[in-house]
């Protein structure tokens, strides 16, 4: 997660349920431009967020005026051609208890979601996500990027697994007990505990994500699984030689479980210049090369909408990389001046956008919707069923 307005909130102990895990500036890109179009396809995003990063709640606002997704959100998200996407709740990182913290968050969220039911739903089941699709409305996944909030209990998964957590990502950038994130040594892997967690949330059926994850860490957990798993936003390292990409024998190791891989809209796509569409687009078939195209989708660790003033923008960036080196969360990729965003595709055009891209690079139409949502689909019916 490297979005902007949540990390803020994080560390400063006031996030709301719901934001993204990652920031967009201003300027949208156009809709539908090519011959196909993505109006009749399932698109999920495997993470990511609503929210309008434009609106600051008032000062004496009540906690579901907080917490409201407003109309412009909604409506971006719905011109994109979103269905479903699994939003960020819980602690990641900063000076919060992280199990009260994940505690209050998922309770707010599940309050959020019930406070606006004629647009949101919370998507539980396989069977939920196409049932969100039919009624129009858009279907909130919850989920974790760190672990932290367990503690030294594996039973804690049980008691979020009930209160409707769906995505359980082992860590984040750094160590915590079950094993070693991304900015760790390369060959620090998953502990004792790890696996015992893992063995709970696999009996649980929610999703294991490897995202943020070192190799050894992540290579120990493929090994460890006993069904399908995920990383539900990266890049390819084959690519891209960055610690948050992951290589090809990870990708490989997750499709090999009947799992599956993201590809997000990160600064992490490219190395020493700025990360564009055709970067993403790249890396995805990259990804279907080495997992095959039953198993590679898209986690944007982004919102829709997009920020107005792109130079009160730029001096939150500023500001949030400095607590994130302070902090030694910040992943090689990441700066002051780095937008953790893909310029060129941001805005309710986005997703077609990256359709008309993938076309003409080659693929089928049929490989296109699976990749915009399909797989992920047939993932949650084989894990969450």
């Amino acid at each position: 997660m490297t979005e902007i307005a949540r990390r803020h909130l994080l560390l400063t102990g006031a996030a709301a349920a719901l934001l993204p895990a990652a920031v967009q500036a201003a300027t949208t890109i156009p809709g539908p431009t090519g011959a196909t179009s993505i109006r009749d396809m399932l698109v999920i995003n495997a993470l990511g967020g609503l929210g309008n990063p434009n609106v600051k709640p008032a000062d004496g606002a009540s906690r579901a005026e907080k917490l409201r997704i407003d109309q412009r959100a909604l409506d971006d998200a719905r011109r994109s051609g979103l269905h479903v996407v699994n939003s960020t709740i819980g602690w990641v990182a900063g000076p919060e208890e992280p199990f009260e913290f994940s505690v209050r968050e998922t309770a707010s969220t599940l309050l959020q979601i019930r406070n606006q039911p004629r647009d949101l739903t919370l998507i539980l089941t396989a069977g939920d996500i196409e049932r969100a699709r039919a009624e129009g409305k858009i279907g909130i996944i919850m989920g974790f990027q760190n672990a932290a909030m367990f503690g030294k209990d594996a039973s804690r998964v049980d008691l979020f697994a009930d209160m409707g957590v769906r995505v359980m990502q082992l860590t984040y950038n750094v160590q915590n007990d079950l094993g070693s994130g991304s900015l760790m040594p390369e060959d620090q892997g998953l502990t004792n505990f790890g696996r015992e967690v893992m063995a709970r949330i696999e009996a649980n059926k929610v999703m294991v994500d490897l995202s943020h994850s070192n190799r050894q860490t992540c290579l120990d957990a493929i090994k460890a699984a006993t069904r399908p798993l995920s990383i539900n936003h990266t890049g390819c390292r084959a690519i891209t030689d960055l610690a948050r990409n992951k290589t090809d024998a990870e990708m490989r190791g997750v499709a090999d479980k009947g799992g599956f891989v993201g590809i997000y809209f990160m600064p992490f796509l490219a190395k020493g210049r700025v990360a564009t569409a055709d970067d993403v687009a790249t890396h995805i078939l990259h990804a279907v090369k080495v997992a095959g195209e039953d198993h590679v989708g898209i986690g944007t660790d982004g919102y829709v909408t997009s920020y107005d003033d792109m130079d009160a923008y730029m001096e939150e960036l500023r500001k949030e990389n400095e607590q994130r080196v302070k902090l030694g969360i910040a992943a090689a990729g990441e700066s002051a001046t780095t937008t953790p965003f893909i310029m060129d595709l941001r805005g309710p055009g986005q997703f077609q956008k990256l359709a008309d891209l993938l076309l003409a690079k080659g693929l089928k139409t049929g490989q296109v919707e699976k990749i915009l949502g399909r797989n992920f689909l047939r993932f949650a019916r084989d894990v969450w069923g």
